[in-house]
């Protein structure tokens, strides 16, 4: 059985592992993603450290080795999801990195499930949403196959990851997360959130737009 716990500072260096690794690996992939840190090595440190001193980081681990990382947190990136999407209780999902001696065993779409289904427990999250790398089409196609739905390509910001994709919490099963069984103690939103038809959220992205 697998097992999620919080990252502490010290697991800094194993994520910053798991991200060049994949780095490594999809130089093979005919994608830019991670080609180079973005924007640079000192400022995507700065980012993972962010995540772990907030304790919005999470480490997973089969028998003590560690084999995934994901970074949860209530709040948007205002660049890129609008000040209507920001009132919706969601959970953004960063940083997923599943190490290369994992790949193929479903850790990734656990984790997101995972992540959906507590925050739906914890605060109400109708959605799990995440920003893609913008260039990594098959990336795009992996999160679709998940049950994501595109909702824009942001292409006026300067920013790497600028393809959107969200789902509801409510598609969550939870036989969708059989080896994750820690129930997590996620970062909750800090200012209160409106109440929403999830319905009627999903009209306003029913057709692809770019912001």
């Amino acid at each position: 059985m697998l097992h999620v716990r919080p990252a502490v500072p010290s697991d800094q260096k194993q994520i910053l592992y798991f991200i060049d690794e994949a780095a490594e690996w999809l130089r093979t992939k005919g994608t830019d993603q991670w080609d180079s840190p973005w924007p640079n090595e000192k400022k995507r440190d700065a980012r993972v450290e962010r995540g772990l001193l907030a304790g919005r980081t999470w480490m997973v681990e089969d028998d003590s080795i560690p084999m995934a990382t994901i970074t949860c947190r209530p709040d948007a990136n205002s660049e890129l999801w609008s000040k209507s999407e920001q009132a919706d209780p969601t959970v953004y999902i960063s940083r997923l990195v599943v190490s290369r001696s994992y790949a193929g065993q479903g850790v990734g779409a656990e984790l997101l499930n995972w992540a959906g289904m507590w925050a739906a427990q914890q605060y109400d999250a109708i959605w799990v949403r995440i920003d893609v790398w913008t260039t990594n089409f098959a990336l795009h196609n992996y999160y679709e196959q998940l049950g994501f739905r595109f909702v824009r390509l942001c292409e006026k910001v300067e920013y790497p990851s600028a393809a959107l994709f969200q789902k509801l919490t409510a598609d969550i099963k939870g036989a969708s997360t059989p080896r994750l069984n820690e129930q997590p103690d996620l970062i909750k939103p800090s200012q209160p959130t409106r109440l929403i038809n999830p319905a009627a959220s999903l009209m306003r992205v029913s057709g692809a737009s770019i912001c």
